[in-house]
């Protein structure tokens, strides 16, 4: 089937297509502060401006349209017949810079929630924020745990440290005596 659209009528269409705050982050972004949770928007220090942050949670969330990202199986991606290959390798690199985002700030010590625009349609909302929801509490209690284990490992160390500066202290006061 061939563009119904003229090449420039195409060209004003895409560019009209905005990155951030679109209507399925806006939507997902409303529920999530209904329901209590407090977030920043686009967070230029993080790897990829991840579209949802929750800082409390260590938590990142990406709201990848189905076409620009590629979601295979979806009725929303569908390869456009007119330069095939410029899509091909458009839609290529954008699901590799995706990867390279996710690993880096997992290594960062993120979780990162994927979250595809066809899962915020009407009839696979509520399913899919309740799945958000509880991955969020879980990230959120992993995290608490983890700065737990770390403050008690750090407390453990300065104690240690403190025992062997008392034991050094003690020493030098020996050798001063018998000299």
């Amino acid at each position: 089937m061939s563009d119904v659209l003229t090449p420039d009528q195409r060209h004003r269409n895409m560019a009209a297509i905005h990155s951030t705050s679109t209507k399925p982050e806006l939507k997902l972004r409303n529920a999530l502060w209904h329901h209590g949770f407090r977030y920043r928007v686009n967070d230029k220090r993080l790897p990829g401006k991840p579209d949802i942050v929750l800082p409390k949670h260590r938590t990142a969330i990406f709201v990848n349209g189905c076409f620009w990202h590629g979601h295979i199986g979806c009725k929303k991606f569908k390869l456009p017949d007119t330069n095939r290959l410029y899509w091909e390798e458009k839609i290529d690199r954008n699901r590799a810079r995706d990867i390279n985002n996710w690993h880096n700030l997992e290594v960062q010590g993120w979780n990162v929630i994927n979250i595809w625009e066809c899962e915020l349609e009407k009839y696979f909302f509520q399913e899919t924020l309740n799945r958000v929801e509880a991955e969020i509490i879980a990230n959120g209690k992993e995290y608490r745990f983890r700065q737990e284990e770390r403050r008690a490992t750090n407390k453990a160390y300065r104690e240690m440290r403190k025992g062997q500066r008392e034991r050094e202290a003690e020493l030098k006061l020996e050798i001063k005596a018998i000299r």
